[in-house]
């Protein structure tokens, strides 16, 4: 059976609404509370969404006690259409430009920031 290298991916937030704010309006998206079984009371996650016709993984912002967001941790790259579209709203919206836009030959192009959380993150175009 053939499947996507990742599956699901987490980022980890402290502040969940200047996140999800930050996240929907640089991805122009609609992000969505997801329901905690009982029980779990130390944990908030908003949902990305998915679709499994649609190439890609599925994945949450995550606030958890004992849980620290920040640079170093795992780097997740957001598919784009073209990745400057993206990268010019990130720093209006509170993030950082670590790496504008960027060939990187046939692979296409990339964009590295930082979140309002600390998160460093990446998009991805051929474009």
């Amino acid at each position: 059976m053939q499947s996507n290298a990742v599956g699901w991916f987490e980022i980890y937030v402290e502040d969940m609404d200047r996140a999800k704010a930050f996240y929907e309006t640089v991805f122009g998206v609609t992000l969505e509370k997801m329901p905690m079984p009982e029980g779990v009371d130390n944990m908030e996650m908003q949902s990305f969404g998915s679709s499994f016709e649609k190439y890609g993984a599925a994945g949450a912002l995550v606030k958890m006690d004992g849980i620290k967001p920040g640079p170093g941790g795992t780097m997740v790259y957001f598919s784009s259409e073209d990745c400057a579209v993206e990268e010019a709203r990130i720093v209006e919206n509170g993030g950082t430009v670590q790496q504008p836009k960027t060939s990187i030959g046939e692979y296409g192009f990339m964009v590295m920031f930082q979140d309002t959380e600390g998160n460093i993150i990446g998009l991805h175009s051929m474009k």
